[in-house]
């Protein structure tokens, strides 16, 4: 049997790949995670693992081999809130971390697919997988961004020095079931959702960065789609190497507002109207943001298809529009 671990595996995205790892028949999971936000326990409840550790438990023992033959590790355990300014603990939970996970992983022959995160890019007005743009603009896109740095050095700069494979997946703006416990950081579709139902409107970000309100873009990803190229990597172990995961293509903020509101309106309606009626309203681009905010993110999927991964992505429409009733249904 086929022994998986999934770090993280309580949050939004490590559970839903114990999701797919379980459609797959896969059961046997070592899912790790730190409880103390108790309800995260739902994104677990419906789903069949073998085992659960305590994040502060399994590093050392996963070390010396405590949990017996491990095929892959699945590594998405991380400060992942962009807007925590704790260096010292960011960079202990998302590098000296994730480093040790490594080093694990390597001595005893574990295949390592991790989450870096788009954030690596920060400024950058492009966004491929190589040095020159990467330009973080905070200390979680640092964290992640020295993590795939140490991957390269220790891997080579094609990761052809890497027994087992590796692959970080630069994850751009992720949105779907199972988020429900990230508060601020959730997607811009589980807050709106919630705005509507609660004012019967949604908000956006006004103009800012030279973009019209609500025209900032970014690339959303859907997170079935995220456990799609997951699971393709895993299917071919013998590719390794950092990738972008998005959908290639960037959508504005207002795309995501549209399919919300046509969704939980009483009948479509397009978007001009839905402004001028309401429904969405724009409010001021706030301080705390400026200066450290991405207004266009779109992932370049040259690596990614030079694999032979030809996964086809939602796009915001098909992908909100499904989420929206998944909430709908509780």
């Amino acid at each position: 049997m086929t022994r998986i671990v999934v770090t993280g595996a309580a949050g939004f995205i490590g559970s839903n790949i114990v999701k797919g790892l379980n459609a797959r028949g896969i059961t046997d999971i070592i899912a790790v995670d730190d409880l103390t936000q108790g309800d995260k326990y739902r994104n677990l409840a419906d789903l069949q693992i073998a085992d659960y550790v305590d994040a502060d438990s399994f590093y050392s023992r996963f070390a010396q081999g405590g949990y017996g033959r491990v095929e892959a590790v699945f590594h998405e355990g991380a400060c992942s809130d962009t807007m925590e300014m704790n260096g010292k603990y960011m960079m202990e939970n998302n590098y000296t971390l994730s480093c040790n996970l490594f080093q694990a992983c390597r001595s005893q022959g574990t295949r390592l697919l991790y989450a870096s995160s788009a954030a690596t890019y920060g400024g950058s007005a492009s966004f491929v997988e190589t040095p020159e743009f990467e330009r973080p603009l905070n200390v979680y896109g640092y964290s992640k961004l020295l993590f795939d740095q140490h991957m390269r050095l220790a891997c080579g700069p094609d990761f052809q020095r890497t027994p087992s494979q590796v692959v970080g997946f630069r994850y751009f703006n992720v949105y779907g079931p199972r988020e429900q416990h990230k508060g601020r950081m959730a997607s811009v579709a589980f807050h709106q959702y919630h705005q509507f139902k609660a004012d019967g409107k949604v908000k956006l970000f006004g103009e800012y960065g030279g973009y019209a309100a609500g025209g900032q873009m970014r690339d959303f990803v859907f997170i079935d789609d995220v456990v799609a190229v997951n699971l393709w990597f895993f299917d071919h172990p013998e590719k390794s190497g950092i990738f972008n995961l998005g959908t290639g293509k960037a959508q504005p903020f207002n795309d995501i507002a549209h399919a919300v509101v046509n969704v939980l309106h009483t009948a479509p309606i397009r978007l001009h109207d839905a402004v001028t009626s309401g429904l969405i309203d724009y409010v001021p681009f706030p301080d705390a943001l400026r200066g450290k905010y991405q207004c266009h993110t779109q992932a370049d999927l040259t690596a990614l298809r030079a694999t032979g991964c030809d996964h086809v992505f939602a796009d915001v429409h098909t992908g909100v529009t499904r989420y929206i009733h998944q909430l709908m249904q509780g």
